[in-house]
């Protein structure tokens, strides 16, 4: 089984955003707020989406599964207080779900959490661990995905090692469920969101894992780096270098007992550089589709996000690491997925 890890419902139908915009005028205006039940959108339009966009690409490029999650950059965590963003990741989440009932065996769910920044993350991590509860336990979703920057460009929150966030990971932990590392939009002109934020945000975060003692307090944590991990791989030796400066354990013993990358990486040499320098057991295939980039490569005549072709040409990946990458450590990173994907076939 072909098991995409990294995918958003980016193609939602027109509804969700209207509605998403008149929460956030309505708080800002008269702070208001706008009832989930306002939400209309039927199976149908779900199923056009879906069967228009992820599901056909799923059939043209040869996978099986999505773990599907709400589109990370609409996420947007600094709009509102903390019931706005329980509200939106509740409607966000549930159209997930419908997803995934319309869709069994082709889409499973990874909920996004309601994550706020300044005085209100406290509150939101508490948050946080009540959604994820629901969406795990109630609705048969495997993961989520977690916000390094709730401010969305801004850097304002401490370090995920932060004590603050151990309810969340506790939570997960007991439920056998990873946290894949994605950040949200960028309202900071500086840092374009998809190829500046999002990567800074990758790298970023793997520097806090290493400075931390956070997997000495949660040994069986399970955190996804998205993106190939941004720069880490590029810079492999700095990152040894520094732990071995500071009189840490090596780099390979700190963080990957528990920390994981995925292959949303859009070309050859890159992809190639990820599998060479982190082991196997590390990589789960995944390409974010359909998200940041969309067009085609003129130099392959495929699109950019195509990853499986891009993998199945490199031919470093004997067959064991390949059925590994491809599934099998999604597999075992992924604690409830197989049980989830037991009970789609009853």
């Amino acid at each position: 089984m072909i098991i995409d890890c990294h995918g958003h419902f980016t193609t939602a139908p027109p509804a969700l955003g209207e509605w998403r915009e008149r929460q956030i005028r309505a708080f800002e205006e008269s702070g208001e707020r706008v009832s989930p039940g306002e939400l209309r959108i039927t199976d149908d339009e779900i199923r056009t989406a879906i069967e228009q966009g992820q599901l056909k690409l799923q059939q043209e490029r040869g996978t099986d599964l999505t773990l599907f999650s709400p589109g990370a950059g609409k996420m947007a965590h600094h709009y509102g207080d903390e019931r706005t963003s329980l509200d939106w990741s509740r409607v966000s989440n549930d159209l997930i779900a419908r997803v995934c009932a319309l869709f069994p065996g082709k889409f499973v769910g990874v909920c996004q959490l309601p994550q706020s920044p300044g005085a209100a993350l406290a509150a939101s991590v508490r948050n946080s661990v009540a959604e994820l509860e629901r969406c795990v336990e109630e609705l048969g979703f495997v993961g989520c995905l977690l916000n390094p920057d709730p401010s969305d460009g801004f850097w304002q929150a401490p370090p995920l090692t932060d004590r603050v966030y151990y309810p969340l990971y506790e939570k997960l932990t007991e439920l056998d469920v990873p946290a894949m590392i994605h950040v949200a939009m960028s309202r900071n002109p500086a840092l374009q969101g998809t190829c500046a934020h999002y990567l800074n945000g990758d790298t970023a975060a793997f520097m806090q894992l290493c400075q931390s003692e956070l997997f000495q307090d949660f040994p069986t944590l399970k955190l996804i780096l998205p993106h190939g991990g941004g720069a880490v791989p590029y810079h492999w030796g700095r990152y040894r270098g520094f732990l071995l400066d500071q009189g840490r354990p090596p780099l390979e013993e700190a963080v990957l007992r528990n920390v994981f990358f995925d292959t949303c990486v859009y070309h050859r040499r890159g992809l190639e550089l990820l599998v060479d320098v982190i082991p196997t057991a590390n990589v789960l295939f995944a390409s974010e589709m359909i998200g940041a980039v969309r067009a085609v490569d003129p130099e392959t005549g495929r699109r950019f996000d195509d990853t499986k072709y891009l993998l199945d040409s490199i031919p470093a990946l004997d067959g064991t690491a390949r059925q590994a990458v491809y599934g099998g450590n999604a597999l075992r990173v992924f604690g409830r997925l197989e049980g989830v994907l037991k009970g789609t076939m009853k």
